[in-house]
């Protein structure tokens, strides 16, 4: 289900990407390399956890968390959500996630792309239909509790127990509310690290990909036929609901030579004339993640290959 884009004939229609998924799953690593990428005068970014309706201290006395959609002005996010598909600007509330406080709201105009991550972006059909391309990130909850263990007593000023108490809490409706979205997402993301392997302590996570038929991906069966590639693969595996899909297996143990080898096949697919970017797959200043890197290079070809697709707008 797609949302019918309608308004005057030169408003501006932008394309839509949700990354949804559980605290702390990487959904802001993940969207701040695709705007580098793209560029900030081309591309959006809308984080949809500022629609919660309550501060932090306010919390603490509700008998539910802030993944709860009751925590959230769902109406309110699915209203522009639409406008921003329709490319009309919004006026966004603004969550300050280092002081638990509501802040000042900010007007968001959309750019060429605009790129919305969260906890609830997939919770409601009519959120999902103001998509094009949707993605949940799905690490195993092990590695998801490390980074918000190590974010929030980082960043956010929290105590480790408080975060391990706040996990435990947020649990139910975590299972009830966020993981649900997985099933309603075009590709599936997971990085962790490989169960069978003791890879050193710096060797990036793996990137599995799941590829659903939801939407049309590049054919990459004939870079990765070579059986040789073993830490790269394509397989056709069953999903969680028994139904047939893509895996794309990224090892974080690839070298860079494959890395760049499936990296040009992906945007040599999309035929523009343009230089790939070479700022993909950044963790801080100098290392670099081949499985990340893939993983942003699919959503930006399929954000391009959109992009390449529309009509032209009536002058």
């Amino acid at each position: 289900m797609r949302m019918l884009r309608a308004g005057q004939p030169k408003t501006h229609r932008p394309i839509m990407l949700a990354i949804a998924g559980d605290s702390a799953a990487g959904k802001t690593t993940l969207t701040k390399g695709l705007v580098q990428a793209l560029g900030p005068d081309r591309a959006t970014a809308v984080c949809v956890d500022d629609y919660h309706r309550y501060d932090r201290a306010e919390r603490k006395e509700l008998p539910f968390t802030a993944l709860h959609p009751d925590c959230n002005y769902v109406s309110i996010m699915e209203q522009h959500l639409q406008l921003l598909a329709m490319g009309q600007p919004i006026l966004k509330p603004v969550y300050d996630h280092s002081t638990g406080l509501l802040a000042r709201p900010e007007l968001v105009e959309p750019q060429d792309f605009v790129i919305v991550e969260g906890l609830l972006p997939l919770f409601s059909k009519l959120a999902r239909a103001c998509f094009d391309v949707t993605v949940y990130l799905d690490p195993p909850e092990e590695i998801r509790r490390e980074w918000k263990i190590s974010r929030d007593t980082g960043s956010r000023g929290y105590a480790a127990e408080s975060v391990d108490a706040e996990l435990a809490r947020r649990e139910p409706e975590s299972a009830e509310f966020i993981r649900p979205q997985r099933q309603q997402a075009d590709m599936v993301v997971r990085f962790a690290p490989i169960a069978t392997r003791s890879d050193p302590p710096e060797t990036p996570l793996s990137a599995e990909l799941l590829l659903r038929p939801t939407i049309r991906h590049p054919d990459l069966t004939k870079v990765l036929a070579d059986e040789d590639h073993r830490s790269m693969h394509l397989k056709l595996i069953r999903d969680e609901d028994g139904r047939p899909v893509d895996a794309l297996h990224v090892h974080g143990y690839a070298s860079a030579e494959e890395s760049d080898m499936l990296e040009k096949a992906i945007w040599e697919a999309l035929g523009l004339d343009i230089p790939r970017p070479d700022t993909l797959g950044m963790l801080g200043e100098d290392k670099r993640s081949a499985p990340l890197a893939i993983s942003q290079l699919l959503l930006l070809y399929h954000l391009l290959d959109f992009s390449a697709g529309q009509p032209e707008q009536a002058g």
